[in-house]
């Protein structure tokens, strides 16, 4: 019993010198590292994604090398069923995306769009009244090139 309270005494003091030793190296309160403010990417030119389907419409806004600033869609704004492919849902995409993308400094755009829907037009048209100047506005939907294999006749 006397030799396991000798260990622990000797662990304990070990312990107290080590604790101590790292305490008495670090450097005073005055000299620790400040935080940086981060600051915010200024990009002058972006694309802007706009895919237009039956049902929903997409607006994504990223830097020339493809890293996103912002997104939204009508979905997310709050419409629902056929309400989100329409025009007004558009602006309302692009109203939302403009607030979140002002920080960056975006003004000039490349706009690519791709999709059928209705909110082609009214969202690129929004893109212009909210301040961006559209550089150049292209059309990227997928067009196939001879189509699927149709369908075997019917035996009637």
């Amino acid at each position: 019993m006397a030799e396991e309270l000798k260990t622990t005494e000797v662990a304990e003091e070990t312990g107290t010198e080590t604790s101590e030793a790292p305490v008495s190296a670090q450097a005073p309160e005055e000299e620790a590292p400040k935080k940086r403010k981060k600051l915010k990417r200024q990009i002058l030119k972006g694309r802007a994604n706009i895919k237009c389907t039956y049902n929903n419409t997409i607006v994504t806004i990223s830097d020339l090398n493809g890293a996103v600033l912002g997104w939204s869609t009508s979905g997310h704004m709050g419409f629902k069923g056929a309400k989100k492919s329409t025009p007004y849902a558009a602006t309302q995409v692009v109203a939302d995306l403009t607030e979140k993308v002002k920080k960056y400094g975006v003004n000039e755009l490349e706009v690519f769009v791709k999709g059928v829907g209705s909110g082609r037009e009214a969202a690129i048209r929004a893109l212009a009244n909210n301040g961006f100047t559209l550089i150049a506005i292209k059309d990227v939907t997928p067009v196939p090139h001879n189509g699927c294999r149709p369908r075997r006749p019917r035996r009637i």
